[in-house]
């Protein structure tokens, strides 16, 4: 007798995908805050990319918090409380980050902004550690995947619109304004965006909470002891701390009072830190998983090389993803890059997030079990639709793509990638991060159009990495997987670490040269690949069975 198909309960599906949304929305729009802040307040590319800082390191903070509580009580939290009602204390969490972030705006203190980010993202973090979960829990588990992408591919296009809506924001429909004028300009439109992101935070915690057609999502799953591990995460943390906390004094130093030699004092002094925290991070990962292999007791999932390694890779990935990102307004500015103004760069900063977005919609087109010839049209048509999307969205808010045509190379390179993949996630990985180190090399090696599409395809690069390393890292792991999906959560952390490592290079070496960073980090990831092939064999799993899920 044959079991009823478990039926997509869709109403609950379209409601939480909005979440997704938000997190995509706000992430992008920051590209276009750090060039901002970095004139209106008078700070370095440092001290700018300390909102890429505050936001990612947010995110660690937030799972950590979850796993310890977890730890302590044997339960996995946010499965006692509920999916749903866990990503409504997000959401409301979120929600008081905009509300500091219209007090910091109305202030003119840039600290309290980078405060109100950091709330907003603590939110985000407890609504990510929900929602992947709830959505496969919301039909068949065989079509979770398809469900998950679904909201990646949402997420992707809030990266699109974000910095559209921010730079519109910002500088409204001026044609340019230029770096000198920005600090004219008045605030009142970034506190009507955040009063706006703020409501409707509230409006999808209200939609959550009162609708009959979202369930519970309540999961009484036990959960596996780690003390050994909480108590190193704990010590790394606190190391993190004391170096992150000078770190942060010195942004209040304002650098035009300096001379030549005070100058490089303080870039010496910040590289130190960072560096310093670099290693704590590297240190402490290491140190937990030479000490499982010794004896396994109380380190949990950190037992496993293929989730320490994996750990690593996540806090590559988000750290290269975000960093090309974050820098690339600034580089912008340079005359061999067309000298543009931070009024300007919308459209490149949007191009690249929504390469992230063209690669998501193609590497969704598997779930939908297509075949033969449907399959390979699907793949060559799905991205450049993607590619279509970016550049009609941008268009209709009255911005010139015309120098962004013929990206569309870049994009059929990447579908090219996608062919050669064939849906294994170690393949995929190794192509595709193959693809970054080319790509950043050869913006380095070269300047104007070329090297900004070189940097752009740095979106597309990313674009399918976070489900193949997601998928290559838990993999093998039995009862620790709920715990090993925590830990690479915590690893978001990389964005908070090398955007500001990067910025900080680029003070010392010069923007454009600042790009080494991105080759170092998609060298690893293709590293990764490799290395965990092999990691997996020895375990007797044949990597390539199995299924890409997840999206970030």
């Amino acid at each position: 007798m044959s079991s009823e198909p478990i039926k997509t309960n869709y109403p609950a599906l379209y409601t939480l995908i909005t979440v997704f949304f938000f997190w995509g929305f706000i992430a992008a729009g920051n590209s276009i805050f750090i060039p901002f802040c970095k004139h209106y307040f008078d700070l370095d590319q440092f001290q700018s990319q300390l909102i890429d800082f505050a936001f990612y390191t947010a995110y660690y903070i937030g799972a950590l918090l979850l796993f310890a509580l977890g730890d302590m009580s044997g339960k996995d939290i946010v499965g006692k409380w509920g999916y749903k009602k866990s990503i409504i204390y997000g959401l409301l969490f979120s929600a008081m980050g905009a509300g500091a972030m219209i007090v910091a705006v109305e202030a003119n203190v840039y600290a309290g902004m980078l405060m109100g980010l950091f709330i907003v993202a603590l939110g985000f973090s407890l609504q990510q550690t929900a929602a992947n979960p709830f959505s496969i829990l919301l039909g068949d588990p065989k079509t979770g995947a398809s469900r998950v992408n679904l909201g990646g591919g949402i997420n992707s296009f809030g990266t699109t619109i974000g910095p559209i809506v921010v730079a519109l924001a910002l500088f409204g429909t001026a044609a340019s304004v230029s770096d000198e004028q920005i600090k004219a300009l008045e605030l009142n439109k970034v506190v009507f965006l955040y009063i706006g992101v703020g409501l409707l935070f509230v409006a999808a915690a209200a939609l959550f909470y009162f609708s009959k057609k979202v369930p519970s999502g309540i999961a009484n799953e036990p959960m596996e002891k780690a003390n050994k591990a909480l108590r190193t995460l704990v010590i790394m943390t606190l190391l993190l701390a004391a170096c992150f906390v000078p770190i942060f004094k010195s942004y209040q130093t304002d650098v035009t009072t300096l001379n030549a030699e005070q100058l490089a004092d303080l870039e010496t002094y910040r590289i130190r830190f960072l560096v310093l925290a670099l290693v704590v991070v590297l240190g402490g990962i290491f140190y937990s998983y030479l000490s499982a292999q010794k004896k396994a007791e109380g380190w949990g999932a950190m037992q496993y090389p293929q989730l320490v390694l994996g750990m690593l890779a996540i806090f590559t990935y988000v750290g290269v993803e975000v960093a090309i990102g974050s820098n690339l307004g600034e580089l912008l500015k340079l005359p061999e890059f067309g000298s543009l103004q931070s009024s300007d760069i919308g459209p490149y900063v949007s191009m690249y997030w929504g390469s992230l977005m063209i690669g998501r919609w193609a590497g969704a087109i598997s779930v939908f079990n297509l075949k033969g010839s449907s399959k390979t049209i699907a793949l060559i048509i799905i991205p450049l639709i993607a590619f279509a999307v970016i550049l009609g969205v941008n268009i209709l808010s009255g911005k010139d793509m015309k120098p962004l045509y013929y990206y569309v190379f870049c994009v059929l390179i990447q579908i090219g990638a996608f062919f050669l993949s064939k849906d294994k996630p170690a393949r995929t990985l190794m192509i595709f991060g193959s693809f970054g180190v080319i790509a950043m090399i050869v913006g380095l090696m070269s300047s104007g159009t070329v090297a900004i599409y070189a940097f752009l395809s740095g979106g597309l690069a990313c674009s399918i990495m976070w489900p193949a390393i997601f998928s290559l890292s838990i993999i093998g792991l039995g009862k620790y997987t709920s715990q090993g999906s925590a830990f690479l959560i915590m690893m978001i952390l990389g964005g908070g670490i090398i955007p500001p490592i990067q910025g900080k290079l680029s003070d010392i070496m010069g923007i454009h040269q600042s790009y080494i960073i991105a080759v170092v980090c998609f060298g690893y990831l293709t590293l990764f690949a490799v290395l965990v092939k092999g990691i997996l064999k020895k375990q007797n799993i044949d990597v390539d069975a199995i299924e890409v899920e997840g999206s970030h």
